[in-house]
């Protein structure tokens, strides 16, 4: 709906054309999808948060073993289909939560990466050999990315304020009316929307400029068959620029019609999805430039030698 709101309002309405239409249709679709899923999911996470015991779901964590919940958050990104910034409320309710910081690194890889519509479509285009060897390495970045952050012991890097953890655990369960908790997520939720809006607003205003500005063969003259280092520049190309899977695929055709290799072009892909400066710029709200810095590095290597691994092996 929002979408056919905003195409009417710039195309017909203001009665904008061209470039500049479709960054500002970018522009408006996408900023209020954001502040609305950023809304919906910090307060669905908040009240959830007045009913459950989160030290409960921290301490069986810890009792598994290591991967134990990085696969289980990787495999969940699977299920929910949002971009990379989209991802981000989840990934806050997720830190609010006291979750282990690598195991929301691992669903924020893998929610934008791995989700069902980059699945189906990959499945669509390329078939079903070249979407079971994403699925692989998709989750493989997540799982091993996220392991990664949570050994260097980041915690200190997250600037976002986070309850303190009870000593018993029976303590937290407070007995609230219903009224009470809506009342007190809802409160939580303003609090954190205000402290953040104005980032979805920038992030999201770079990455429509770069949606309507940013011509195809640009990326094909520096990516194309031949270049050695055409993944690095298909990744380096790709993180300034945002969109989400169902956004970018046909692009990814594209590409690979007017000959870049799959590999290239599957990297520049996820290099979209799964990172771009929008999301820095709502993350430096979360996290310190040192995390962000570590998280784009580890993310990004990941997904470079995935590229040259698909076009060694395709």
């Amino acid at each position: 709906m929002w979408h056919e709101l905003s195409r009417e309002f710039i195309y017909n309405f203001v009665g904008l054309e061209g470039k500049l239409a479709d960054a500002s249709h970018f522009f408006i679709y996408d900023t209020i999808k954001i502040w609305f899923l950023l809304i919906s999911i910090i307060f669905a996470v908040s009240f959830l948060r007045t009913w459950v015991n989160t030290e409960y779901v921290r301490a069986h964590l810890q009792g598994k073993s290591s991967m134990y919940g990085h696969v289980g958050a990787s495999l969940f990104g699977i299920v929910t289909p949002f971009c990379s910034c989209s991802a981000i409320p989840l990934f806050l309710g997720f830190i609010q939560a006291r979750i282990p910081i690598g195991v929301t690194f691992s669903y924020l890889i893998s929610a934008p990466m791995n989700n069902e519509i980059a699945i189906a479509m990959l499945f669509g285009i390329f078939g079903w050999k070249v979407t079971s060897i994403y699925i692989v390495f998709g989750l493989s970045v997540a799982i091993f990315g996220g392991w990664l952050i949570g050994k260097l012991n980041l915690e200190k890097e997250i600037l976002m304020d986070v309850k303190p953890m009870e000593q018993n655990l029976e303590a937290s369960l407070v007995m609230l009316s219903v009224k009470e908790r809506a009342n007190e997520a809802w409160d939580y939720t303003l609090d954190i929307f205000k402290k953040i809006y104005i980032y979805v607003m920038v992030g999201v205003g770079v990455g429509a400029w770069i949606h309507g500005y940013i011509p195809t063969d640009f990326i094909v003259q520096y990516t194309g068959e031949g270049n050695p280092f055409a993944v690095i520049f298909a990744v380096l190309m790709g993180i300034p620029m945002y969109s989400n899977a169902a956004g970018v695929m046909p692009l990814v055709e594209v590409l690979t019609s007017k000959g870049m290799l799959l590999g290239t072009a599957l990297s520049f892909m996820m290099a979209v999805t799964a990172l771009s400066l929008p999301e820095a710029l709502i993350l430096k709200k979360i996290i310190s430039f040192k995390l962000i810095g570590i998280f784009f590095g580890i993310v990004g290597s990941g997904i470079i030698a995935i590229g040259y691994l698909f076009n060694l092996i395709l």
